[in-house]
């Protein structure tokens, strides 16, 4: 097959994003948080866990820590305790406890509003970054998780499995009014039809969009 110009690639991405917000109208963060903290708390919960049993865990969490100063005065054994039902909690607690003691100190408790200063905080990587930016500021950002990564390559949008290189190759085919909100459709899309161990390609709206549709 020859090789798909960028031109062409943008124009394919924009038809398969359409067809996604038709079939996906609803499509949001599931993660649920009262602000920006408490989001970037959620999202590095949420590795190696699903978003339903984060949200299981955040809110009685969130009733007795609200703020970074709650999570900097308990140890990181008393943070595993609380969320230990998220998996991988030793890992977790001490970037939640590393990233709260980072704002209050470097940033008066505030979270801050770039990527640049996003990463440098404890436990907190760009696809976290872009998360919070993107939910809580308005920020746009491509974040790329297993979902997007798998589908974007199974659509030949993309040819790596590089989290980086994909964000930066979406940003250059992708209307910036989309960046945040193509996370949402592609992992909607990926629980829904495009389920990376029976995908359901004869239901697919993108079928005849994907090279790497099963007849």
């Amino acid at each position: 097959m020859a090789r798909e110009s960028k031109s062409a690639r943008r124009t394919r991405l924009a038809e398969v994003l359409k067809r996604l917000k038709d079939a996906y109208p609803a499509a949001s963060c599931s993660l649920r948080y009262g602000n920006p903290f408490q989001l970037l708390v959620s999202t590095i919960l949420s590795a190696q866990c699903t978003d339903e049993r984060v949200n299981k865990v955040t809110p009685g969490l969130f009733l007795r820590y609200p703020g970074p100063e709650d999570f900097a005065r308990l140890t990181v054994e008393e943070i595993g305790k609380e969320i230990y039902s998220t998996g991988f909690y030793n890992n977790k607690a001490r970037s939640i406890r590393g990233m709260s003691l980072a704002l209050l100190e470097r940033y008066g408790g505030e979270v801050p509003r770039t990527l640049e200063e996003l990463v440098s905080l404890p436990g907190v990587g760009r696809k976290t970054a872009n998360v919070v930016l993107g939910n809580a500021f308005g920020i746009p950002g491509i974040t790329v998780d297993t979902h997007v990564t798998r589908i974007t390559n199974l659509l030949g949008l993309v040819k790596t499995k590089d989290a980086v290189k994909i964000e930066k190759e979406l940003m250059e085919i992708m209307d910036r009014e989309d960046w945040t909100l193509s996370a949402h459709l592609f992992i909607e899309h990926g629980r829904a039809v495009c389920i990376a161990r029976r995908p359901r390609c004869s239901e697919c709206v993108l079928a005849d969009l994907c090279p790497g549709a099963i007849p």
